[in-house]
C-alpha cells in the first residue's frame, strides 16, 4: 500500500514536471501569463494498461486517489481483460447437406479481445479470477501542476497466489490530459501516456479517466430472525450512509428477510449460523457485486455479541468472507454505562457500532486499540467511560486513520468478499505500512510442540502453543492463544520448501481479552491443523515445519513472537488408507466440519466418513466426528450415544478436545454417556501436548 507521496531516491526517476505546493509559490514580478494550474482529482479513476507488443493483453482496473492535508495517496488494481475465440466464416459455393457435419466445426478460430468496463456504469466490479496486479503509486502531483501533463511513477506487484505477491517492475508515465471518450462523467478529467521502464524504454500505454468521488462500492445485506432488530443506525445520527461515506465507499444497504427460521432454542451454534448464511444470503455473483451479509439473531453460543466467517482460514468456497452475525438478545453487562443490563438490540448505539465493527473484519481489518474507533472492542470502550462521559456516549464514530488508509488502499484481493484475506503485511505482500513498528518483546517466548511426532498422510496435526514470560518484568499479552482469536496465525513448510498459511475460520468478534503475564507465568492452548488458504497443510509424506506466530498491539507497536516445531507425515500404508487420504486432502469443506461442525456441508461429511472408514485415519478423526454429533444442529438433537460410540482407547485428541467433549457429553446426560465422560476424565495425559487453560 502506498505511503505519503514524497519523492525519494528509491522510487527511481520522477518524471517532470514536479508538483507545486501552493504554499511555497511566490508572486512573479510584472505581468506573466502562466499555464493553467491543475490537480489530479481525488476519487476513483478507471484505468487501462496495454503492454507493448501484446495486442491481446489488456488490463482494466481502478486508481484510488486520496486527497488529504499532506497531499495525495494513491493506489490501484488491475484485472486482465478476457479474450474469446470465434470461428472465421469462409464462404462456400456448396450447400450443407442434411445429416452432414457443419462446415463451421472445422473453421479456424479468431481471438477477440472483449470490451473493457463501461465508465457510465460507475466504479467497476471485475472478476476475481482475472485479478493480476496491485499498483503502488510512489509519485504523482500532490497539489498542483502546471500545463497539460503530469508525471506518474508506480510499482506493479503481480498477484501470484493467495498471500503471495511479487514486485515485477517500477514504471513511469507522462500523462497528457485530453477530452474523455463518451461515457465518462467528467470529460476534462482524463489522461493518457506512454509507460516507460527503468531503461527509459516504452513498454505500454496507460489511460485514466475519473469516475467517482468514492474509492470503492459495495452492498450490505441485512437479514434477521423474527424479534431481532436490524442494525441500521446509532440512534444519535449515525447510519450506514454516514459511516461508509466517511470511509469513501459507495454503499447500498439491502434490508432483506426478517423471517429467518431459528434453530432449536433461540441460541445459534457456529454451524447453524454458517448454514443460515449459506441458505439466506441473496444469490449474487461476487464477481459482479461486492456483497457483505449480516445476520441478526437473538443469541450466539460461542460469543455474546457477534462472529465473522473469514476466507483466510481455508480454501473452501463455502467461506466467502462475507458472512457475519450479531446477537440482539445479549443482556449488556453491568458497568457498561447508561446501557447496562439492557437487551443489546434495544441499545441502538453499541448494537450498530458492533455491526460496523464486524463489517470492518469482513473487509480485512483487525482490532485496533490505538483509539476508541470502530475497530476497538466494545468492552474496552465501555471500561474507558467516565461519569462525565459514560458508555456509549464515549464511542468514537470513525475508523482510526490507519484503518481508513487500509480500507482505501489495501489491494482489492484483501478487502473484497469472496477473495483472500491476508492478516498482517509480510515480505510476500505489497508494502502496506512501515515495518519498523513491529518488534519482539524482550523476555517472552513462544513454544510449539506437536501432540504426535509422526502422523499418517491425511490426518490432522495437533499442536500445543505456550506463551511464557522468561523475563523479569510483567508484560501485557493476549489472554488466549486460541486459533479463533485475532492474535494467532502461522504457516507450514512442506518437504519441498513450499509454504502454506493458516489462521482462523471463525472470528469471535469483540471477545478480545488481555492479561498481565508475570515473570515465570505461561499461557497454554492448542490447535488442530488441516488446511489453510492455499490448500492442505500436510499434503505429502516427509518432515513438515509448523510455525506459529503471535501478534498484538502494545504501546503503539505491534508485538511479534514466533515458535516452530517439526512433524513427520508418513506415507500411505495400503490402498484403503491412500484412498481415504486422497478424499481428505482433496475436500476443502472437511476443514469447515472440523472447525464448526454441523450437518449442512455434504462434501465435508463424505470426506469425514471416508476417514472414519480407514483404520489408519479413524483414530485421528474420531474426536472431531464425536464433537459434531454431541452438538445440536437446527432440529437434530445432540446424539451423545453416537458420539460415545466413536471414542476408543486409541483415539487421538488434545486435552482441549477432551475437555470440550466431556462438557458436551455431560450436558447431554444419560447413564451411558456419564460412564464415557468418567472414562475420558481418567484418560492418560502423558502426551506432550500442553493442557489448555
Amino acid at each position: 500500500m502506498p505511503d505519503l507521496l514524497l519523492p525519494s531516491q528509491e522510487d527511481g526517476p520522477t518524471p517532470a514536471p514536479t508538483a507545486l505546493n501552493p504554499n511555497l509559490l511566490q508572486p512573479f514580478p510584472g505581468t506573466i501569463t502562466l499555464p493553467p494550474f491543475r490537480s489530479v482529482r481525488a476519487g476513483c479513476w478507471l484505468l487501462n494498461y496495454k503492454p507493448s507488443g501484446a495486442p491481446l493483453v489488456s488490463y482494466d482496473g481502478t486508481l484510488r486517489v486520496e486527497s488529504h492535508s499532506d497531499g495525495r495517496t494513491a493506489s490501484g488494481d488491475l484485472y486482465q481483460r478476457p479474450v474469446i475465440f470465434l470461428p472465421i466464416p469462409i464462404p462456400s459455393p456448396f450447400p450443407v447437406l442434411q445429416g452432414q457435419p457443419s462446415i463451421s466445426q472445422n473453421l479456424p478460430l479468431k481471438p477477440i479481445l472483449l470490451a473493457g468496463p463501461n465508465p457510465a456504469s460507475g466504479i467497476p466490479i471485475l472478476a476475481r479470477s482475472r485479478y493480476r496486479y496491485y499498483i503502488r503509486v510512489t509519485a504523482l502531483p500532490e497539489y498542483f501542476y502546471l500545463g497539460n501533463s503530469f508525471g506518474l511513477t508506480f510499482q506493479l506487484y503481480r498477484f501470484t497466489a493467495p498471500n503471495s505477491w511479487a514486485l515485477e517492475s517500477t514504471l513511469t508515465a507522462q500523462m497528457v490530459r485530453m477530452t474523455a471518450p463518451a461515457g465518462y462523467p467528467s470529460p476534462a478529467d482524463y489522461a493518457e501516456g506512454d509507460v516507460k521502464n527503468a531503461a527509459n524504454t516504452v513498454v505500454g500505454r496507460l489511460t485514466m479517466g475519473w469516475l467517482s468521488t468514492y474509492f470503492r462500492r459495495c452492498t450490505v445485506e441485512i437479514d434477521t430472525v423474527s424479534g431481532s432488530e436490524r442494525p441500521t443506525n446509532s440512534g444519535v445520527g449515525h447510519t450506514w450512509a454516514t459511516v461508509m461515506d466517511a470511509v469513501g465507499w459507495q454503499t447500498t444497504v439491502n434490508l432483506s428477510d426478517t423471517n429467518v427460521v431459528e434453530p432449536t432454542g433461540n441460541s445459534w451454534s457456529d454451524a447453524e449460523m454458517h448454514a443460515a448464511m449459506l441458505a439466506r444470503r441473496a444469490v449474487v455473483n461476487l464477481d459482479s457485486e461486492w456483497r457483505y451479509h449480516i445476520l441478526a439473531v437473538k443469541n450466539i453460543d460461542s460469543t455474546p455479541r457477534g462472529i465473522m466467517y473469514d476466507a483466510a482460514g481455508t480454501d473452501s468456497n463455502n467461506v466467502p468472507r462475507e458472512g457475519l452475525g450479531i446477537s440482539s438478545h445479549w443482556i449488556i453487562a453491568p458497568g457498561w454505562g447508561t446501557v447496562s443490563d439492557q437487551r443489546f438490540g434495544t441499545a441502538a448505539a453499541p448494537y450498530f457500532r458492533t455491526a460496523v465493527h464486524e463489517l470492518g473484519h469482513a473487509m480485512g481489518l483487525y482490532h485496533n486499540f490505538a483509539d476508541h474507533g470502530f475497530m476497538c472492542t466494545s468492552d474496552v470502550i465501555a471500561a474507558a467511560g467516565t461519569p462525565a462521559t459514560p458508555f456509549p456516549s464515549n464511542i468514537q464514530w470513525s475508523f482510526h486513520p490507519d484503518n481508513l488508509k487500509q480500507l482505501r488502499h489495501y489491494p482489492d484481493a484483501f478487502v473484497r468478499p469472496g477473495s483472500v484475506a491476508f492478516g498482517s503485511a509480510s515480505t510476500s505482500t505489497p508494502s502496506i505500512t512501515p515495518t519498523d513498528l513491529e518488534a519482539e518483546v524482550y523476555g517472552l517466548a513462544v513454544e510449539v510442540s506437536p501432540l504426535l511426532g509422526e502422523v499418517p498422510l491425511g490426518a490432522p496435526v495437533r499442536v500445543g502453543v505456550v506463551l511464557v514470560n522468561q523475563g523479569d518484568q510483567p508484560v501485557r499479552v493476549p489472554a488466549t492463544l486460541s486459533l479463533k482469536s485475532d492474535f494467532v496465525s502461522g504457516s507450514v513448510i512442506d518437504p519441498a520448501g513450499s509454504q502454506r498459511t493458516f489462521r482462523t475460520v471463525v472470528h469471535c468478534i469483540e471477545d478480545h481479552p488481555f492479561k498481565v503475564l508475570q515473570p515465570g507465568e505461561r499461557i497454554e492452548d492448542s490447535m488442530t491443523l488441516l488446511r489453510g488458504a492455499e490448500g492442505a497443510l500436510f499434503g505429502a509424506p516427509g518432515v513438515h515445519e509448523v510455525r506459529v506466530e503471535v501478534h498484538w498491539e502494545i504501546e503503539g507497536m505491534v508485538a511479534h513472537l514466533a515458535g516452530s516445531a517439526t512433524v513427520m507425515v508418513t506415507a500411505a500404508v495400503d490402498a484403503r488408507h491412500a484412498e481415504a487420504a486422497h478424499k481428505v486432502l482433496a475436500t476443502p469443506d472437511l476443514h469447515l466440519v472440523l472447525a464448526i461442525g454441523g450437518d449442512h456441508l455434504s462434501e465435508g461429511l463424505d470426506a469425514l466418513e471416508a476417514a472414519l472408514d480407514s483404520a489408519v485415519l479413524k483414530p485421528h478423526f474420531a474426536a472431531i466426528a464425536a464433537k459434531r454429533l454431541a452438538r445440536r444442529f437446527i432440529k437434530r438433537r445432540p446424539d451423545a450415544k453416537a458420539a460415545s460410540a466413536l471414542i476408543e482407547q486409541d483415539t487421538v485428541m488434545s486435552d482441549a478436545e477432551r475437555d470440550k467433549l466431556i462438557r458436551l457429553i455431560d450436558d447431554a446426560g444419560g447413564a451411558a454417556t456419564k460412564d464415557l465422560a468418567k472414562a475420558l476424565k481418567g484418560k492418560a495425559k502423558s502426551a506432550p501436548l500442553v493442557r489448555a487453560k
